[in-house]
């Protein structure tokens, strides 16, 4: 039986930020229901043992992300989120002390993402906040993320892009070097015990709109992860934000049957060979990263 390191489960589609680099969804707005979470988690457990919250929305704005963890719990499952981070503190009692919290995924970069004119200061001091309280927890991971560097890094430190944020970042937790000088996109930068700093440069969505990369290459797509959109629709990637290439519908179909379909099975045939077989695929800057 296919098992899957991690299946994405959008738990809603509406975001409270307008971030430039995230493709807005034309998709109608719509939180997923206890009940359905529900049964999605009884339908992907043989398939996994790890959830993450994302796909397009804001997770932190479901009104019901407590409970979904306790189900989550309740079913076995080890959930990771990623969040913009500016609800952190607004919900932080509905995170705390979650035993199926393994990991939150703080995209920092989502800040400067936005025509935003709120304190910048005040943003970052309530996620450090949040940190602090969440430290206690020792099995619980927190990602901070920048993915907006150039290949290089040179534009970057010409600009003083991320300045404020890596300053904040070396005094808070009293480093003993700059990050700017120890940029590691592969594993990313230990700042604390269970804290790490991601970086990496952006990335060029799927769309269909795209000129192709190329027809050759990998993904993990179907191998590694699937995607359940919050209408049910299962995607390959976590990537295919409209699911553009839906292989069916949880609330339809059985998952196993769905996996085991025509376009799944073309699909992943296809990148064993590193033939890209979709179209979406061909046109997805971030596949060519495992060129």
């Amino acid at each position: 039986m296919k098992r899957f390191k991690k299946v994405y489960i959008e738990i809603t589609n509406v975001c409270n930020l307008q971030c430039y680099f995230c493709p807005k969804t034309n998709r109608q707005q719509k939180f997923l229901g206890t009940s359905e979470f529900s049964y999605i988690l009884d339908e992907i457990k043989e398939f996994t043992d790890y959830i993450y919250f994302h796909v397009k929305g804001e997770p932190l704005l479901h009104p019901d992300i407590g409970e979904f963890l306790d189900i989550s719990y309740d079913k076995g499952f080890k959930v990771n989120i990623t969040t913009n981070g500016t609800l952190l503190s607004r919900v932080k009692e509905n995170l705390i002390d979650k035993p199926a919290l393994r990991q939150i995924n703080i995209s920092l970069h989502s800040f400067d993402g936005n025509n935003n004119t709120n304190s910048k200061e005040e943003y970052l001091d309530n996620i450090f906040e949040f940190i602090e309280l969440a430290k206690e927890d020792k099995s619980l991971i927190i990602a901070l993320r920048l993915w907006n560097l150039t290949g290089d890094n040179l534009f970057n430190r010409e600009v003083n892009r991320n300045k404020e944020i890596l300053n904040r970042i070396e005094t808070e937790f009293k480093l003993p070097f700059k990050i700017e000088d120890v940029i590691n996109p592969q594993r990313g930068i230990k700042i604390d015990d269970g804290i790490y700093l991601n970086q990496d440069s952006e990335f060029i969505w799927p769309d269909l709109k795209n000129q192709e990369f190329d027809n050759k290459g990998y993904c993990y797509g179907l191998r590694d992860q699937i995607g359940i959109l919050v209408d049910g629709t299962v995607i390959p990637c976590c990537l295919d934000g409209e699911g553009k290439i839906s292989l069916g519908n949880i609330f339809k179909t059985r998952l196993s049957e769905i996996i085991s379909g025509e376009r799944s099975t073309r699909i992943y045939n296809g990148f064993s060979r590193r033939v890209v077989v979709e179209e979406m695929c061909r046109k997805c800057g971030f596949r060519t990263r495992f060129n």
